[in-house]
This record gives C-alpha cells, structure tokens and sequence, in this order.
C-alpha cells in the first residue's frame, strides 16, 4: 500500500519535470539501511554525479540521518567541482522528513541551490 502511494507521488513529479527545461535533478534513494544521491541529466537520463555512505570516511556509529546530511555535503561538493549548481530535488516519492530532509539540507549546505 505504502509503495503504490510513492509510486503516485514519483510519476506525478516526473511529470512535471521532464516537460519543463532541461536541467540537472539530484535524486534520491533510500533504502532501509543505506541512501544514495546522484545527479541526472534530464535531457539524456544520463548519471553525471553520485554519492553515497562509501564516499564517507569515518561515517561507520554515525546515526542514518547525520550520513544523509554528509551524503548530501559530499555530492554537492562533487557536484561544484564539476561545475554545476543548481538543481531540482527529485525525492523519488519520498516523503520530505529524516533522511531525505537531511539530504536536502546538506546539499544545501554544501552549495548546491534548489
């Protein structure tokens, strides 16, 4: 039941973005134990960027929402490197608490500006 309410939830967003301009959106995964960040082009559906706890040294005791925070710090920092700031955040369905707020946060953070 939870799921076909994300799966509603991520269509109607992708909806909205891939009719709009093409830009980068940063999108997220969460799994229960682990969260992944990566930025995508929309115009080809290609990964430029990614992030995710292995980028992460010492993150290894750290509460799951302080490694979304410094997965969100370290993908903006990849990001920047390569050139890009500013983004759409893409939850994938998710709602916006915990770890995806987290993440968001320390994208924010880190640079980047959605």
């Amino acid at each position: 039941m939870d799921s076909d309410a994300r799966a509603r939830r991520k269509k109607a967003f992708r909806a909205k973005i891939i009719g709009s301009e093409p830009q980068l959106r940063l999108n997220v995964f969460r799994s229960s134990k682990h969260i992944y960040a990566a930025l995508i082009d929309n115009r080809v559906g290609k990964t430029l960027v990614s992030a995710s706890e292995k980028d992460i040294k010492g993150s290894v005791g750290l509460p799951k929402t302080e490694k979304a925070f410094l997965v969100g710090k370290a993908i903006a920092a990849k990001a920047l490197k390569k050139g890009f700031k500013e983004v759409i955040f893409d939850r994938a369905g998710y709602l916006y608490h915990g770890r995806v707020k987290r993440l968001a946060e320390g994208a924010r953070e880190g640079g980047l500006e959605f």
